[in-house]
């Protein structure tokens, strides 16, 4: 079409300028007027004409290019980047075949939480070295005074030297709720002033008596992994979970009276007459 349009537009100027000059009219019946031409023919003898600039410089001379050495360089960057994405990824599957006991538990539950038998929940309670009683009563006396006795036990891979109205923090216990008394069945030493019971690993008929206040998470710890010349950098936190214990009765060795020795009270005396000296 815009051919066309082209060459009308040439047969009007060409006309124009004929029909305004005599000096060339003689030449007007000499000159041929163009004629409409199939579309064929002219995109036949246009067709060489190539519509991309770039192209008319194909069959001529281009000067030389010259390449820089940053090229290379970044090819070498972007290989580096691809064997850090590699090495992202093993390290990623990695950490995803990492798995522990609660995905084990899910994966058994198929995806759900495991739930236990109470026979299932007190023989782990006892592996870990501890017994659910139950909720506290009224009546049950928290606060005793202080007893000249100390105990030595084990809860799960800990051991912690308490006394009666001592409080300590432990990992998570399962099964136990707030305001819950315990019994701690993994006593090792028992002491006091009188005497010494050293368990043979565990002190036979002793135990440690301690309720369950609260369940609360530790400070944050930070997780920095670093490989160097790898652009791998991972940071992660982690606040362990932990339960805290009062310890309100030891039991399994005897205890010793204690007696009060009360205070001597100040006898009021007569106070000593001042004698004036005479200078």
């Amino acid at each position: 079409m815009a051919n066309r349009r082209s060459l009308h537009a040439l047969t009007r100027h060409a006309s124009a300028i004929f029909s305004t000059n005599p000096s060339v009219q003689f030449l007007t019946s000499s000159l041929p007027l163009p004629t409409q031409k199939p579309l064929e023919t002219v995109v036949h003898k246009f067709s060489s004409v190539s519509t991309n600039p770039q192209s008319a410089w194909s069959g001529q001379w281009l000067p030389a290019r010259h390449f820089s050495s940053n090229s290379g360089d970044r090819d070498g960057k972007d290989e580096d980047e691809d064997d850090d994405e590699e090495d992202e990824e093993d390290y990623d599957s990695d950490e995803a075949g990492e798995y522990s006991e609660d995905d084990d538990d899910l994966a058994s539950s198929g995806g759900s939480k495991r739930e236990y038998t109470p026979e299932e929940k007190e023989a782990e309670a006892a592996s870990i070295g501890y017994k659910v009683i139950g909720p506290l009563e009224k009546s049950d006396r928290v606060f005793k005074p202080y007893e000249p006795v100390f105990a030595v036990v084990q809860i799960g891979s800990h051991q912690f030297k308490v006394s009666n109205g001592d409080c300590i923090f432990t990992e998570r216990l399962k099964f136990c709720e707030v305001n819950e008394k315990l019994i701690l069945n993994k006593v090792l030493l028992l002491g006091s002033s009188n005497q010494t019971i050293i368990g043979r690993p565990i002190v036979p008929e002793a135990a440690v008596h301690a309720i369950v206040e609260e369940h609360a998470l530790d400070a944050k710890v930070l997780i920095f992994k670093k490989k160097r010349r790898k652009n791998y950098r991972r940071t992660k936190g982690h606040r362990q979970e932990l339960t805290k214990l009062r310890i309100i009765d030891i039991q399994g060795i005897e205890k010793p009276e204690t007696v009060d020795n009360p205070k001597p009270s100040k006898t009021p005396g007569k106070k000593p007459e001042k004698v004036a000296v005479a200078a």
